[in-house]
């Protein structure tokens, strides 16, 4: 989500440089590029950058990075349908349920009995 003209890196307009919100819904294949090293780069190379909001697609969970305006950087982790994504520097609230709204989850293995 851009916020104003959205700036590219070039002609191809395939790289976004101004993005104020970046969501990612993970996968086993890059799950562990998105949590670290994109998260480095995008934190580093992206000054409009605001939040960055990560996906899981296996259960009702979201982690959230939040650019505070005092120049830190806060994490939080969201956890069950119950919750609501809070992105203000869009001024939106997104609950769970509609990010989740189609989708049946598997019971966890902890829930499972022997």
């Amino acid at each position: 989500m851009v916020c104003g003209p959205s700036t590219y890196h070039d002609q191809v307009r395939d790289v976004l440089l101004n993005p104020t919100v970046i969501v990612e819904v993970l996968s086993p294949s890059t799950e562990a590029i998105d949590r670290g090293d994109k998260l480095h780069r995008y934190r580093r190379w992206l000054p409009t950058l605001t939040d960055y909001v990560l996906v899981a697609q296996d259960r009702p969970l979201i982690d959230h990075y939040h650019h505070t305006a005092a120049g830190v950087w806060v994490f939080e982790t969201l956890e069950g349908l119950h919750t609501v994504l809070h992105l203000p520097s869009i001024h939106c609230t997104v609950p769970l349920t509609d990010v989740y709204e189609r989708l049946v989850f598997p019971p966890m293995a902890e829930d499972a009995t022997p």
